[in-house]
């Protein structure tokens, strides 16, 4: 499939906790561009697949259900059928159950549309885990950012630390050594490096470095 845009995107793909968000945001504040966190849009349709009882083997009701959520994004606050849901999306339950999600091709599909929806005037930066390779294949520039997964343990640890949540960093390492296979695995836009994405590992990197590399890259090509 070919898909023509007048504006440009940046696509940052990587696995859960490598910071891949965070340095997508500051990319698009440095850019004045929009940004789209995808990884949200599948928490959300996690969350309110638990809301509605919707099992995950009933995948054509879930696809329906998507199809019909109302998601508003307004600056850093996040709403669903205009309940705000910022934090309640954000726990390890939820992070686990979009990576779930997101192994549902249906699900997928349904969210197609809506994720092109966020191309606009003057351009966006989009993260997840297959910006590049399926939702924004003609992106400009495109980003495949990772780290250890012991690093990004760490980090995750430290971030919900400081949030006042306990946790275990083994059980963090573990978690996401899981969810990598899953998202590496599943059958339907599996998490790869797109072959022309520019390779970005942010072990032994701080927020602002990976941030510099990603502008420098993007103009070195618009």
């Amino acid at each position: 499939m070919t898909i023509h845009s007048s504006f440009p995107v940046i696509a940052i793909d990587g696995p859960t906790a490598s910071g891949k968000g965070t340095v997508a945001q500051l990319v698009a504040n440095r850019l004045g561009f929009h940004y789209l966190d995808s990884g949200a849009l599948y928490r959300i349709v996690g969350f309110a697949s638990l809301q509605r009882n919707i099992p995950l083997d009933q995948t054509l009701a879930l696809a329906e259900m998507t199809q019909a959520l109302q998601i508003e994004f307004k600056g850093n606050a996040i709403f669903l059928d205009h309940q705000e849901i910022t934090e309640l999306i954000r726990t390890e339950e939820m992070g686990l159950r979009a990576s779930a999600v997101g192994a549902i091709p249906e699900v997928r599909n349904a969210l197609f549309s809506l994720q092109r929806s966020f191309l606009t005037s003057p351009g966006l930066v989009a993260d997840g885990r297959d910006m590049a390779t399926v939702i924004f294949p003609e992106a400009v520039l495109k980003v495949f950012l990772t780290a250890s997964a012991q690093i990004r343990a760490e980090r995750r640890f430290k971030q919900l630390i400081n949030k006042g949540i306990s946790a275990k960093i083994e059980i963090l390492l573990n978690d996401l050594v899981a969810r990598d296979a899953r998202d590496t695995q599943r059958k339907d836009a599996p998490l790869i490096q797109a072959i022309d994405a520019h390779l970005l590992d942010t072990s032994e990197m701080d927020i602002e470095t990976a941030v510099q590399k990603v502008v420098d890259w993007y103009h070195a090509v618009n």
